[in-house]
């Protein structure tokens, strides 16, 4: 991966761009053609467009075409935590590795669990950042007025943390989380692990290890059955209410029994995957120890094939990233004082293009997961296809090129990645943000083209 220089200023842009020559991927299908964006948005797509003097070429040749990533679940730590990333910073990491849109969590400092508290973060993106945005309202124990009054289009969600993670958010009342799925206006996300589970755990490994705990001992401690008793009872409200669930980052064979297979657009119980989950498994916690550490934590290959498996069957219908970025230092910690979390939007879809690479994972599904089943899956409005009159949230990927991870590449603001030395087979070349080339595959040339998403109900 070539380090990317950041541009502060935006560039006087052309009013038109002709993209030629691409292999478009969309809708299921895959076509050679031509798409031309008119300010903003996508205006023609066709087998050839005729170029004229008033137009910015640029010759894909046969290089793939697709919706920028949405993505449904990222930590920019702000505000609250400016010495492990910002929104700007990580937004314009998630540029460089080809994310045009980004749905931002309430765990930070402080929490994003009141109206006015999402408003501020609105305020605080506005101009500022590379990527379009989004931000989640926070279920407590005691914000149920606050969840009753949210309007669809003032949140991308509630998040409810039905299981302790980073930020004191955990909603363990039974009274709370009934009224929760009963009368949220739109989409629940939940984080699902069992405290109790994981606190008995927690004091299995410690009375069994004392000081030489590791971080290999994080998916017995945050373990399946854990990870089970939570998603269960998320389901079973859900069902019990009629309520519109999303289950964020499942990690585990079983829980798949859960979900149904089919077209997300027919569901009102929606589940995801993430793509460190999709990479790594059990066995990488000896080599990177904390840095793998995150939550729910990484499972076993026999896990880790359940969920690619779950993927190609629809049973999971979004990948994410569940980005979270702590600093170095941070996570030199003993185990169990490591925060979890890792940096991933920068190398998120380049390691999906390796499993398209791999044979597992169709081109096509990789795109309905990432572009159009986040659209859906949150109602957002005009972005995550390739359609005339959409915004020209664009990627331009080349599968027959490599990415490497090196230190000098890094866009985060905490400076690592756990992939570091890792070369993906695929690599990012372009990503238009708006009709605006944000990034031109070494440097990141728009970092304040992002807009505010829009969402239908």
């Amino acid at each position: 991966m070539i380090a990317a220089r950041l541009h502060p200023e935006n560039p006087t842009t052309m009013t038109k761009t002709l993209i030629t020559n691409a292999l478009l991927v969309n809708e299921g299908g895959t076509q050679e053609g031509d798409l031309l964006i008119e300010g903003d948005r996508i205006s023609k797509i066709a087998s050839s467009i005729t170029a004229d003097d008033s137009m910015t070429v640029v010759d894909a040749n046969g290089r793939v075409l697709m919706p920028g990533m949405i993505d449904d679940q990222v930590h920019f730590r702000e505000p609250g935590a400016p010495h492990k990333a910002n929104m700007r910073s990580e937004s314009i990491a998630a540029v460089a590795g080809g994310t045009t849109s980004f749905m931002d969590m309430p765990n930070t400092n402080p929490t994003t669990t009141t109206r006015q508290a999402v408003a501020d973060k609105y305020d605080r993106a506005a101009g500022r950042v590379a990527a379009n945005f989004a931000f989640y309202l926070g279920a407590t124990n005691d914000n149920i007025d606050e969840i009753r009054a949210l309007k669809i289009d003032e949140a991308c969600g509630v998040k409810v943390f039905m299981g302790a993670s980073t930020g004191n958010m955990l909603v363990d009342r039974a009274e709370t989380l009934d009224a929760i799925f009963r009368d949220a206006p739109g989409l629940i996300a939940t984080h699902c692990e069992d405290t109790p589970t994981i606190l008995a755990n927690e004091a299995e490994a410690a009375e069994r290890y004392g000081d030489t705990l590791t971080a290999q001992a994080h998916p017995k401690i945050r373990s399946a059955e854990a990870c089970w008793l939570s998603s269960s009872m998320a389901v079973g409200l859900a069902k019990q209410h009629g309520a519109r669930l999303h289950v964020l980052h499942l990690t585990t064979a079983r829980e798949m029994e859960l979900f149904d297979a089919g077209p997300i657009e027919s569901k009102r119980i929606t589940a995801e995957a993430c793509v460190h989950h999709l990479w790594f498994s059990e066995q990488d916690y000896e080599r990177l120890g904390n840095l793998i550490k995150c939550n729910p934590a990484i499972k076993s290959t026999t896990d880790r094939a359940a969920l690619r498996q779950a993927l190609l069957e629809d049973r999971l219908d979004v990948i994410a990233t569940d980005h979270a970025p702590h600093t170095a230092e941070e996570k030199a910690r003993p185990y169990v004082d490591a925060p979890a979390g890792l940096p991933l939007v920068q190398t998120s879809l380049v390691s999906l293009l390796d499993h398209v690479n791999d044979g597992w994972l169709p081109l096509t599904t990789l795109v309905h997961k990432v572009c159009h089943a986040p659209a859906l899956c949150y109602g957002v409005q005009e972005r995550g296809y390739l359609r005339e009159g959409y915004y020209a949230d664009l990627t331009l990927a080349n599968l027959d090129a490599t990415t490497t991870v090196t230190p000098e590449s890094i866009l985060y603001h905490c400076g690592w990645s756990p992939y570091e030395g890792t070369t993906f087979r695929g690599r990012i070349d372009s990503t238009w943000v708006n009709g605006q080339l944000a990034f031109d595959g070494q440097q990141v040339i728009v970092t304040d083209g992002g807009q505010r998403l829009r969402f239908a109900a």
